[in-house]
Formats: structure tokens, sequence, C-alpha cells
């Protein structure tokens, strides 16, 4: 497939929808309903809206005068705590009320009570007004229609693929105007750039955050109006997608994450990682592996002797600021140990181990089992439950222990002892306790040890 940037031929940018823009226009204001009294044991993160121990009954008479208007009292019932009552469909709504260093009724929290009664009202009016549209919403997504990538993925893309027959000037160049890259959504721009038919295909779940969007914005997904005053819906912290939190739920596992999210290489999702720079492998494995490969694999002791710590850090530093540009030639790290160091802490450091943790207990049954032949086939069936970017680093990595362990004679590491080396750095116990992680141990070696062993019969 040719890799076209610019295609106005196939692109229709999205028509975004306004009736729920327009509903949070028409909602009621807050009208804040001040006491003209002293009040005594008033908390001090409390104004003149403020009325002490009044009724439900009195706060209602109080708050009948206009839609919009707002009281908080403290409860008859309950004292000590307090109520924010609030007029709303020709009704007084009364809602229990917190305060923790921001106010709150709910999920979000506001740093003043005007902010909490606005984004209430916004709330209250639109879904009274427009519930059974709001139901709808995810029927028919635009999502669906257009889709999403990345902008920045572009120069990856071109660095790293060869260019397509079909377009044998390679991609057009971006137009150099800032203000268009900005207006740019993470939704359009995936009729700015198709991806390669030659790009890893690795499937990843978004990394939904609640968001508070400045200004208005409208949802990724469906389109519509994402409301609201504060937290008005949900933004991917890898590939910049803003969606509603109800969309979230059914947007596709397709997230493409942005180099402009992915900060660093060490401690990244290695899905993540590998999906942002758009290789098959994180480049950490790819570059030390070359390296260990091209001038350690007879050096005594490959991976169970410790390089400098510091030097090790300053591999990792190195990777995450320069990416596949550091230097981890001999010329800046002359001791291979520094390499194999740096290799293990980025394995350890994997927020998600490179066996997951969703196929721990399956590996672990598996070594286990006494019968060679069943064990095998058992490890081969765990095999399937890793993600394919997990389970195509894992096969580079035990292709290259296979080599290690042909060199023996020279650094004297074993599959068994590269097993003792790697179980723990490979596989974590999820949230097992001290002495089940501690019998899990020799599992884990025989794992790592059986991997390498059967390297060409399992992957």
């Amino acid at each position: 497939m040719a890799l076209n940037v610019f295609d106005h031929d196939e692109y229709r940018p999205p028509v975004w929808k306004s009736y729920l823009y327009q509903l949070q226009q028409e909602a009621p204001h807050p009208r804040r309903l001040t006491c003209t009294c002293e009040v005594d044991n008033r908390p001090k993160y409390y104004g003149r809206e403020y009325h002490g121990m009044i009724s439900r009954e009195e706060a209602d008479q109080l708050l009948s005068q206009a839609e919009g208007s707002y009281l908080i009292r403290e409860s008859q019932r309950q004292p000590g705590t307090y109520t924010l009552a609030l007029r709303f469909g020709n009704q007084t709504r009364n809602f229990r009320l917190y305060h923790d260093g921001k106010h709150f009724v709910g999920e979000k929290r506001f740093e003043s009570i005007h902010d909490l009664v606005t984004d209430g009202l916004i709330t209250l009016y639109i879904e009274t007004k427009a519930a059974e549209y709001i139901a709808k919403m995810t029927i028919n997504p635009i999502y669906e229609h257009v889709g999403y990538t990345t902008l920045n993925q572009e120069p990856t893309l071109k660095k790293h693929l060869p260019l397509s027959p079909e377009a044998p000037d390679g991609p057009a160049p971006a137009k150099d105007d800032h203000n268009t890259e900005e207006r740019l959504t993470s939704l359009v721009r995936r009729a700015t750039l198709r991806e390669s038919d030659l790009a890893p295909k690795y499937e990843k779940v978004h990394n939904f955050k609640v968001h508070t969007f400045r200004g208005p914005h409208w949802c990724e997904y469906c389109a519509n109006f994402m409301w609201g005053l504060i937290a008005q819906g949900v933004k991917c912290a890898d590939c910049g997608l803003n969606v509603h939190k109800q969309c979230s739920k059914v947007v596709p596992n397709d997230c493409q994450p942005d180099l402009r999210h992915v900060k660093k290489v060490y401690s990244c999702d290695l899905t993540t990682l590998v999906k942002a720079h758009n290789t098959k492998r994180p480049m950490v494995v790819d570059m030390c592996i070359q390296e260990i490969e091209a001038r350690g694999l007879q050096s005594e002791g490959l991976y169970r002797i410790s390089g400098f710590s510091e030097l090790i850090e300053d591999v990792k530093l190195a990777f995450d600021r320069d990416g596949e540009k550091a230097d981890i030639s001999s010329n800046a790290y002359e001791d291979i140990n520094i390499i194999t160091g740096a290799l293990k802490l980025y394995f350890r450091e994997l927020p998600i181990p490179l066996i997951t943790y969703d196929a721990y207990p399956r590996f672990i049954e598996a070594a286990k089992i006494t019968d060679p032949e069943k064990r095998l086939e058992s490890v081969h069936e765990a095999l399937k439950l890793l993600p394919p970017a997990h389970c195509e680093s894992l096969r580079y990595l035990m292709a290259h222990l296979k080599r290690v362990t042909q060199y023996e004679k020279d650094n004297l590491m074993s599959s068994e002892n590269l097993g003792i080396v790697f179980g723990p750095t490979l596989m974590r116990a999820p949230d097992l306790d001290a002495m089940t992680a501690l019998n899990d141990i020799r599992y884990q070696r025989l794992v790592v040890e059986t991997l390498i062993t059967n390297e060409d019969v399992l992957f």
C-alpha cells in the first residue's frame, strides 16, 4: 500500500454534532443564595452560601424563587455533615457534600462550589433533555468510518520501511504549518496517513485517563460534544484519542501510540513502545543483543556477572534520551557486562513482564509437569496467551540465549545457568504471598531453561 500523506480524494472530514453543545449553552446558570445573617461554626471552605443547620423544607422554600439557585446547609439528621441544596426542574435536589481540599459530591472534584454547581446543572440538564440520545450515541460512530492514527508516525515509517513501488517518490511532505498540525485531531489523522502493510500489526488497548478539556471538545468516537466543566471525558495517554467515558468502553483495541506521548524507553509498556516506534521489538532489545553477539559471546559469566550499576544507569538514560541513536559500542562501554546489565534492567522494569501476569500461572503449571513431552506441549499452549509483541520479543531473546549456550565452553553459561538469571527477570508472580513467590523461583528457572533448549520447536 502506498504511503500517501494527504489524499483529498478519499478524505472526508467528520461532521461534529452540535446538539449536546447547544443543550449545554441552554443549561441553567448557578445562582448563589447568600445567607444575610451571621452563622456560627461556618466551615472555612464555605462562603455566604452556607446557611447553617436548616431543614430540607426551609431550604426548599428559600430556593423556590429561581432555577439554578443553590445553598449549603448542615444536616439536622447527621450534624457535622453538609448538604448541597440545588434547584433544578422545579424541585430542590439534595446532595451530600464533601471536602478534602476540593469540593465534590461524586467522582469529580472542584476548586469552588460555583464550579461544582455549574457542572452539575449542565449534567442534569443534558441528561434530562437528551437521555435517549446519549444512550444511542455509540450507534454508527464516525470512528468506524474514519478511524484514527497519529501524525508523527510519518517520519518513523519513512525511516524504517522501504518505499512502496506504488509511491516511488515516497510520502508527500506535510505542510510546514504549525496551526494546521494543531488543528488535526488524532481522529482526523487517519485521513492524512494510512498505515503501511509492512508495519507490525500488534493489537494494543488504549490507555484512557480521565481528562479535563479546555474549551469545547468533541468525542472522536461518536462525534458528539463532550459536556461539562471538568473531566468531560477520557484521553488516551499513549495516542491522545479523546472520547466520552461511555464511548471508551466500545473503542477498538487499535491504539497507535504517539511519540509525543511516549517519553521514554525503560519502564514503558512493551506493546506501546514498539507501536510508537513502528518496530517488531523494542530497539533496546535488538541493539543490546546485536552488541553482545558482536563482541561478548565468549565472555566468561555472560549475564551472570554484573556491570557497574552507575554505567548501566547511564545506558538506560541514553536509551530514554536518544532512543535508537544511543551509543552502546565498545568505544562508549568497553565492559560487555554493562550492556547485558542494561538489557536485564529493561526487562525488570517493564510494567507488565515479558511473560505477562495473565500467562504466568500457565507457565508455572507447565513447569511442574514431570513428563518432558507433556511439559513442552503445555509451554507451547502457554505461549499462545502472550500478546504478539511480547511473544516476538521472547522468541528473539530465546534464540539469542540459545546462541549463548553454544559458547558454553568459553562463557560457562548453560541453559540452566541462564534460566537462573532470567527466570525472575522475565517472570514476576502476580500478587502472590512471599512464600509462594519464593517457591516459584525454581519453576521460573525451569520455564526459561525449557524455552532456551526448545527454542526452535516452540517458536
